[in-house]
């Protein structure tokens, strides 16, 4: 269900890597959380570094929001970069089981899987 590749990047290198990785596959970056800084910003010690991006290719979304309205719960994507016990790691929860634990389309399970091909390239480049 999860998809998680270690990198010999520091956070920093691996998240600017993921960005050009995402562009490269024409995916778009929407937003990056930083949660460590938000954590941190609310009162709350957090340490681990760990940013969020939230990606997305619109017309794949488009394919499954045309096919259930009801997915934009789980649009867009996301891939993390973090930090634990002094290792960098990418990843994501696979979309494809868990679009398929949402609907029984057999078109949105094929994009789904379209989709997390790519999103797999995408993190297996950025951690190079």
């Amino acid at each position: 269900m999860k998809y998680i590749v270690h990198s010999n990047k520091n956070i920093e290198q691996a998240a600017t890597d993921l960005e050009a990785a995402v562009a490269n596959h024409s995916f778009g970056v929407l937003h990056i959380h930083d949660l460590k800084a938000t954590m941190n910003k609310k009162g709350v010690p957090f340490e681990p570094e760990c940013r969020i991006f939230e990606v997305c290719n619109p017309k794949k979304a488009f394919a499954v929001l045309s096919e259930d309205m009801d997915m934009n719960m789980a649009l867009p994507c996301r891939i993390s970069v973090w930090q634990e016990d002094g290792n960098t790691k990418i990843g994501m929860i696979n979309p494809k089981p868990m679009l398929e634990m949402l609907s029984t389309s057999e078109k949105l399970s094929q994009v789904a899987d379209e989709v997390q091909t790519t999103l797999t390239a995408i993190i297996d480049e950025a951690a190079a």
